[in-house]
């Protein structure tokens, strides 16, 4: 491993430590952290130091059942408004956010500062990418719930996504979790 691989994998380990944020370490150079999210409960964001710098990678979403083009559009006009990252689809048409810094920009602020943006944006985008992309899903599982009295507690983020005559059990019901 090279010098700035190995310093850049310090800053980092040092730094997550430090912030109290848990991670794995993947082999000798794959830092794995979960971050907490409240509309995507947890985005999974890979940080790679290499020779070139440190990549970044997060999974947000899978492939969208309908409406890809309106999807990507959404993607690239987010993309002008992201710091250090930027969304991408793998070849399953996955969505990511990818970014790199190079190893001197690795330092704890910067970090912070990437890690963030990565949460914002999965975390603030994630509902919005479901209606683009899973709308039909969506209604399909309120109707299935409905039809069953089952909790629509967590599908609440929805509800305008719903006819009128779809929602007549719209209110939230209690569920055993």
């Amino acid at each position: 491993m090279s010098d700035d691989v190995t310093g850049s994998l310090q800053v980092i380990e040092e730094t997550l430590t430090s912030r109290g944020i848990d991670y794995e370490l993947r082999g000798d150079k794959h830092i794995v952290v979960e971050l907490p999210g409240v509309r995507k409960l947890k985005t999974t964001c890979l940080l790679t130091p290499s020779t070139h710098g440190v990549r970044i990678e997060a999974f947000v979403c899978r492939h969208p059942d309908e409406n890809e083009p309106s999807l990507h559009q959404y993607l690239l006009q987010r993309n002008r408004r992201l710091y250090g990252v930027a969304y991408t689809v793998d070849r399953s048409g996955d969505i990511y956010l990818v970014g790199r810094m190079s190893h001197h920009a690795v330092t704890p602020d910067e970090i912070d500062r990437i890690l963030g943006q990565v949460l914002e944006a999965a975390d603030s985008d994630f509902n919005v990418l479901l209606e683009i992309g899973f709308i039909t899903s969506i209604r399909r599982e309120w109707a299935w719930r409905v039809s069953r009295g089952e909790s629509l507690a967590n599908l609440q983020a929805f509800k305008h996504l719903i006819k009128d005559d779809d929602s007549e059990s719209a209110e939230p019901q209690s569920s055993v979790n």
